[in-house]
């Protein structure tokens, strides 16, 4: 986790950066698409919890609590989730809710959190078919709605004895498999996987409860600028903030970039006014044309899509149409 906010403030954990992404997703035309939840991952606490034993913000990252950005998301239209752990202590080393379930969730719904996930880390994997549930329980006592994630099946080794049909009645999605990494060998072996598991898995994906295929990355460097929207399959792009910046910086054309910075594109309309690229080279200045990400992926994804759509499909229980969609948009 980066919660060094004193060096680099821009990327830190913070409440600042999480409001930037919600305004970007705003105004960008993310949300327009159906990007509704904006998510705090792990280290965002303090390492101890409170006197009253209540989880503690970090101070310095959310000075004026979760609550308050929590309210300064709702208002932009959008949802705010937050993490937890079922463990002792959380994957990052802070506070787990072991023991504290009741208290963790009721505060969560005090702060005005739609989302939870609960990872798996210090802690038997053994007592997850009745933590999990607990937890599912406690959500629901609230009286508020929060999307329950579970990590329950990215723990269990026996992939072939996953209990889905109760993770199905106590999570409205579950991880289950690795966490995709800034590499294309991550992304091929979690696009492979679930190829190859989706019969095992669609069954039990329907209406309030579906799987996580965990395959979008969103702001690494680490794949190349072939493997970003790749035929192969993956749905890999820069970050908000990157695009917002690229998008700023002129008056509007879409360029042919003569720097070779990794994460940027490069395309050139056809002609004026039309949404065609007839030339890609590795890098774009910059551009305020929202359709870039959507030039870009119309001409490299449309490849990708006869291949993974059956899998996806499955598993999610999306029309095509849908299906199309989504791929195609930023």
């Amino acid at each position: 986790c980066n919660t060094d906010c004193k060096n680099d403030p821009n990327n830190c954990i913070s409440a600042d950066l999480f409001l930037t992404m919600a305004k970007l997703m705003k105004y960008e035309g993310y949300a327009d698409v159906g990007y509704q939840y904006v998510n705090i991952d792990d280290c965002w606490m303090e390492r101890e919890r409170g006197s009253d034993g209540k989880l503690v913000p970090n101070p310095e990252l959310f000075p004026n609590g979760i609550a308050a950005l929590a309210d300064a998301i709702h208002a932009l239209g959008l949802k705010i989730g937050i993490y937890e752990d079922y463990g002792t202590h959380t994957c990052g080393g802070f506070p787990g809710t072991r023991g504290h379930i009741e208290d963790d969730v009721d505060l969560f719904a005090k702060w005005g959190i739609d989302s939870l996930k609960l990872d798996g880390c210090y802690c038997n994997v053994s007592e997850f078919a009745t933590g999990y549930p607990a937890v599912s329980k406690a959500l629901n006592a609230t009286g508020r709605p929060i999307l329950y994630s579970c990590s329950w099946p990215a723990y269990l080794s026996d992939k072939d004895h996953v209990p889905y049909g109760a993770m199905a009645e106590s999570c409205n999605l579950w991880r289950n498999y690795a966490d995709i990494q800034d590499s294309w060998s991550s992304v091929a072996n979690i696009i492979n996987w679930f190829g190859d598991n989706h019969g095992n898995l669609a069954s039990f994906a329907g209406p309030g409860n579906w799987n996580d295929p965990d395959m979008l990355i969103i702001g690494d460097f680490g794949l190349s600028f072939d493997q970003k929207p790749n035929p192969d399959g993956n749905l890999v792009d820069d970050g908000c903030a990157t695009i917002h910046e690229q998008r700023l910086a002129n008056d509007g054309t879409v360029a042919k970039g003569d720097s070779d910075e990794p994460g940027s594109y490069s395309c050139r309309p056809g002609s004026a006014g039309q949404n065609k690229v007839s030339e890609f080279s590795r890098t774009v200045k910059s551009t305020t044309n929202f359709g870039l990400e959507s030039y870009t992926m119309e001409a490299t994804l449309s490849l990708c899509i006869a291949r993974i759509q059956t899998a996806f499909q499955n598993i999610t229980r999306l029309p095509s149409k849908h299906l199309k969609y989504l791929l195609l948009q930023p």
